[in-house]
């Protein structure tokens, strides 16, 4: 698997490349944001690990081009802000996940690990909820209407699994678990804001609801 390494920290972005050459990836490390989506447009990638602080384009930026771009590929920011604030901005970008500085590199193996494995099993058919449609294949969800709703590839996965068991409770950890490959250093917050960022989405159809069971998880409930 190639991963796209995005630093202008050459002493940090070398060490990330190492780490993940020495565990079998591919890598193609790139000093800015120019240079990460010329790298994009000539190759493919299974995963692209950003660097937020960046000059002239910053890390967000990087991955709300991606996404722009209709690339699913996971992207996780790097950063050494740990502002509430700035990680719902990177999930907002469209990233799957936010590690912030410093960290061991065996945390940033073991989050590329659980965004790859999440990756490389996508759904198996198209099936719909309600008045939506989700492709699987091209992770897209359309409306009754015919229009498109833009979401990250984690918005997909929450909405999928919420909608093969509409009604069915589902716990935070099996989220996580199931999302994310993992609840080890991970903050359970992350599920939260995921699902608020859904029911943002959900909004304009009155037919769907993602209900809160205070500390037990949550559950989609389709109205007929």
């Amino acid at each position: 698997m190639k991963i796209l390494i995005v630093d202008d920290d050459p002493e940090m972005g070398e060490l990330i490349e190492r780490g993940l050459q020495a565990e079998g990836y591919e890598t193609v490390l790139v000093a800015d944001g120019v240079a990460a989506l010329v790298a994009m447009r000539e190759q493919q990638f299974a995963l692209a690990a950003i660097d937020v602080m960046m000059p002239g384009m910053s890390g967000f930026e990087v991955c709300r081009h991606i996404r722009n771009a209709g690339l699913t590929m996971p992207v996780l920011l790097l950063t050494a802000r740990q502002a509430v604030e700035d990680r719902v901005y990177g999930l907002d970008a469209g990233a799957d996940d936010y590690l912030t500085k410093p960290f061991a590199f065996v945390e940033l193996s073991a989050r590329v690990r659980a965004l790859l494995r999440r990756d490389t099993q996508p759904e198996r058919r198209t099936f719909t909820i309600g008045p939506l449609t989700l492709d699987g294949v091209a992770l897209s969800v359309r409306s009754s209407g015919g229009g498109v709703i833009p979401m990250s590839p984690r918005e997909f996965s929450l909405l999928t699994l919420f909608g093969r068991e509409p009604g069915t409770l589902i716990s935070r950890t099996r989220i996580l678990d199931e999302i994310w490959g993992t609840t080890e250093n991970i903050d359970p917050n992350i599920v939260d804001q995921y699902v608020s960022y859904l029911r943002r989405k959900l909004e304009p159809y009155d037919t769907l609801h993602i209900v809160t069971k205070r500390g037990a998880g949550y559950l989609l409930e389709v109205d007929a």
